[in-house]
């Protein structure tokens, strides 16, 4: 009898459709959510981050969404002790600890339970404060580029647009010498502390671009502008690490008169394709993953009777 602790994880592309399987897997296994997305953490900006409504719940208690506001710090080392402590409380009342979400880098702390204290937080502060002065000086775009050539493999994992994950990259390798992707994979060799299944839903990738061109089209119907309009008027700014996600950059950048408005919509379009590619770049190199492909599945019910079966094999139900 395995003694671990159970946990399924619902991962792939933006727009795959995660949250609405989650949700069925969850009704159906008797599982609360934990949501590893790094953006819905924060209260306030709900369309942009297609934030999951409270009818799509349907009664599924859902955490780690709406716990911050858009000014606080929240870092892999937040989410991993958050999630964790959310594990423990799920499974103690006899649920199913369900993750899912498109941050790779937030479930594989979770899951491999990964080690984050490996250099001094002393000389961490005064190399991140080096770094953020570098940035204010040259920008983003010189410091995307610094990191592709002393840590290629990450860079490709994550957008430019990210300036924690950026600057978290160039500071390992400053602190260490060596590659925050190598690490990285070092980690993922690491046992799992949980009886787990790591799904990992997926579509032909013209459905997938098509989906998240219909997503943008309709997070600007649903006020995405005056979402953004209104952080900036409530003292928010621009350069917080949560405006600078999906969505919110290029609006803030059309409010501020820098961008025409079809233009910040198509870059949004593009970034988001963009992103979608790097999410499964990522889940590709993970070591145990069951995909979940639509074109091979079928149905959203044959995608679901996979999950059921997979974990009645596995011993978590």
């Amino acid at each position: 009898m395995n003694e671990k602790q159970p946990l399924i994880i619902i991962t792939g592309p933006t727009a795959v459709g995660k949250t609405a399987l989650s949700v069925e897997t969850a009704l159906k296994l008797g599982g609360e959510i934990i949501s590893a997305d790094s953006m819905q953490v924060y209260r306030g900006m709900d369309i942009g981050t297609a934030k999951i409504k409270e009818e799509e719940k349907k009664g599924v208690p859902h955490h780690l969404i709406d716990i911050i506001n858009p000014d606080e710090e929240f870092n892999v080392t937040i989410f991993k002790d958050m999630a964790k402590k959310c594990i423990d409380d799920i499974a103690s009342r006899g649920k199913i600890p369900i993750i899912a979400g498109g941050t790779g880098f937030y479930i594989q702390s979770v899951l491999y339970d990964v080690d984050f204290t490996d250099y001094d937080e002393d000389k961490r502060s005064e190399v991140r404060m080096l770094l953020e002065d570098t940035l204010e000086e040259k920008g983003i775009d010189f410091m995307y580029e610094r990191l592709k050539e002393v840590d290629p493999k990450y860079a490709e994992v994550i957008h430019k647009n990210n300036i924690r994950r950026v600057l978290h990259g160039l500071e390992y390798n400053i602190m260490t010498g060596n590659r925050l992707s190598e690490h990285n994979e070092e980690q993922r060799e690491r046992t799992s502390p949980y009886n787990f299944l790591y799904f990992v839903l997926n579509d032909d990738r013209a459905k997938v671009y098509g989906r998240i061109n219909k997503r943008v089209d309709e997070m600007l119907r649903d006020g995405l502008a005056d979402e953004v309009r209104g952080l900036l008027e409530a003292g928010y700014s621009r350069d917080l690490q949560s405006m600078q996600g999906l969505g919110y950059k290029e609006m803030a950048d059309y409010l501020y008169g820098e961008c025409p408005y079809d233009e910040a919509v198509e870059i949004i379009k593009r970034d988001t394709r963009h992103f979608a590619k790097k999410q499964l770049t990522w889940f590709k190199r993970e070591r145990v993953t069951v995909e979940l492909n639509r074109e091979v599945l079928g149905s959203d019910d044959k995608i679901l009777e996979h999950i059921l079966f997979s974990a009645q094999l596995r011993g978590l139900i």
